[in-house]
């Protein structure tokens, strides 16, 4: 019986410390403060950029000033620079259109170049239509019927690999360049970026997103039957790899801590706009994590160790840095966050059945913020990827997903989209699963 009364008061003690540090996190606006210098003074943090370094220096300081344990590793990355971007319809009256260059995109000769546009809506269509020497433009878009039902992280998957796949697919035909209607679920004539991916077996060719409502004009013009020609510039540059760095931080465990806790976000983000939502908002929770946790004098069995990647955007360098340098170390969770900071709905997991079961029985404090939900998945985030493909247990924290893409690789992400008390709440959620992971470890499967 004492030995019964013990391992309840162990389970008592590690929930209502849990408790505490959401509390904590819930009346704190530390969070949103280290979110608000990351945006509003450092600004956009484009891999390779003299702001990304800042970004480094600033958060390695940051975290040392708390009396955290924190230093830096070294990610060679790409240095990509954005350059003169611009488009017009010569067919009608040189109509100026809005668009950007999808980052990593090789670039248009000086003079731009100048094509007929057709209208492709799947990669099967590019064997049946003649696309040699005209801008390919696929105007898929997102479903919005699961953006509606809170599912958009899905119908971004979907609509995304136009904007990855599209350039390679298309250049084999004989295709001069494409332009994609912007991955996105709202639009006030903004342009989103993102990543296009050179396989590197084809010529690379042109790639550009146009803002939805310039999409949606070009396919009204194509459907009437009129030849649509633009004059497409782009005029980006790809600079030689910079060294960089991932931030990593630690509270060490007091009696496990060769055994860790990943908890990661990436401190990289697009230049358009101030990376507030994708990722600063992240990267401010797994900071006022740590702090947290070290402030109230709490000192875990297991380690606990922040990771801020750099580079997921355009290359993933960070994740899969951290992968090489680390992997022969016990990781036995890994969690992102990586999806905004809207109010908390749950976690993405890749435990299943009994061993969910078990653990989520471990935190029914995370219904205080609407986090207690659990849903299984393969994959957690993108810089967690190469840990759980080696079978390490991935949790990614998951915002109300709704508005997300509105603002996602725009212009338009900038700490004004941010609600400080949403942010607070999905720290209490993320400081309170890190640390019930860390007191208790993972269930194993009966």
């Amino acid at each position: 019986m004492l030995l019964l009364a013990g391992t309840l008061s162990a389970q008592d003690n590690t929930q209502q410390n849990a408790e505490r540090l959401m509390a904590a996190a819930l009346n704190s606006a530390h969070g949103y403060e280290t979110l608000s210098y990351l945006s509003d003074n450092i600004g956009p943090r484009l891999t390779g950029s003299k702001n990304a370094a800042l970004a480094v220096q600033w958060t390695t300081k940051r975290l040392r000033s708390w009396g955290i344990d924190a230093h830096t590793e070294k990610v060679m990355v790409p240095h990509w620079v954005r350059g003169v971007e611009s488009a017009r319809l010569v067919s009608h009256n040189d109509q100026p259109l809005v668009l950007t260059t999808l980052g990593g995109s090789v670039a248009t000769p000086p003079e731009g170049l100048v094509a007929d546009v057709v209208e492709v809506r799947s990669f099967d269509e590019l064997k049946t239509l003649n696309v040699r020497g005209k801008i390919v433009f696929f105007s898929g878009s997102m479903d919005m019927d699961l953006v509606r039902a809170g599912r958009s992280f899905e119908a971004y998957r979907k609509a995304q690999e136009f904007r990855t796949k599209g350039a390679d697919q298309a250049s084999p035909y004989g295709a001069l360049a494409v332009v994609i209607r912007s991955v996105a679920s709202d639009s006030l004539r903004t342009p989103h970026t993102g990543a296009v991916r050179y396989e590197g077996k084809v010529k690379k060719i042109p790639a550009a997103a146009l803002a939805a409502e310039d999409a949606l004009l070009i396919h009204r013009l194509l459907a009437k039957g009129e030849k649509v020609r633009m004059h497409l510039l782009l005029r980006p540059r790809t600079l030689p790899d910079v060294e960089s760095a991932n931030v990593v931080a630690e509270i060490r465990g007091s009696e496990r801590p060769d055994e860790i806790i990943l908890l990661g976000a990436h401190l990289d983000s697009w230049d358009l706009g101030t990376g507030a939502i994708d990722d600063g908002a992240g990267v401010a929770m797994v900071m006022e994590t740590m702090r947290l946790i070290h402030d109230l004098g709490l000192t875990p069995k297991r380690t606990i160790r922040a990771v801020l990647f750099m580079n997921e955007e355009n290359g993933g360098k960070g994740g899969n840095q951290y992968f090489a340098d680390h992997k022969k170390e016990k990781h036995i969770a890994a969690i992102e966050t990586d999806a905004g900071s809207a109010a908390p709905r749950g976690f993405l997991t890749t435990l299943k059945g009994d061993a969910l079961s078990q653990f989520a029985a471990r935190v029914p404090m995370l219904d205080r913020v609407g986090a207690a939900k659990f849903d299984n998945a393969e994959h957690t985030g993108a810089d967690t990827t190469p840990l759980i493909d080696a079978g390490v247990t991935g949790f990614g924290l998951v915002p109300d997903q709704r508005h997300y893409f509105d603002y996602h690789h725009s212009a338009a992400d900038t700490l004004d989209k941010i609600d400080p008390h949403e942010l607070a709440q999905n720290t209490a959620a993320l400081v309170a699963l890190t640390y019930v992971i860390a007191e208790t470890g993972m269930p194993s499967p009966r």
